[in-house]
C-alpha cells in the first residue's frame, strides 16, 4: 500500500512539475495545483493517521494528534485563495497581452 501511495504522490508531482515548465499561464496553474494536492497528501502520510482513536486528549488511551489535519485544512483553504486570485490574475494578463504565454510575448504561428 505504501508503494501505490508513492507512486501516486510521484505522478502528481511529476505532472505538476510538467505543467509548470509550460510556457503557458493556464497549465502552470493546474500544476501549482496538482502539487499543492501532492503536498496535501504526503502531510497526511506524515501525520500518521490513525482510525479507531479519540481525536482530543482525555477521551480514551489512545488520541490522534490533530496538527496533520490542521496543517492540511488550511493548506486547502490557502491554496484555494491563491488559485482563485491567479486565475483572476492570468485572465487580465490574457485580455492585455493577447497572449497566455507566461513571459507576455506573443507566439509566432
Amino acid at each position: 500500500m505504501e508503494a501505490l501511495f508513492a507512486i501516486s504522490l510521484g505522478m502528481l508531482t511529476a505532472s505538476g512539475v510538467y505543467l509548470l515548465l509550460r510556457a503557458r499561464i493556464f497549465p502552470v496553474v493546474l500544476g501549482l495545483t496538482l502539487i499543492s494536492y501532492a503536498v496535501n497528501l504526503f502531510l497526511f502520510a506524515m501525520g500518521r493517521l490513525r482510525t479507531g482513536v479519540a481525536p482530543v486528549l482525555g477521551k480514551s488511551a489512545g488520541h490522534g494528534d490533530p496538527l496533520p489535519q490542521a496543517l492540511v485544512l488550511t493548506a486547502i483553504v490557502i491554496g484555494f485563495a491563491m488559485t482563485a486570485f491567479v486565475v483572476v490574475l492570468a485572465l487580465r494578463a490574457l485580455g492585455e497581452l493577447r497572449s497566455d504565454q507566461v513571459d507576455g510575448k506573443r507566439s509566432e504561428r
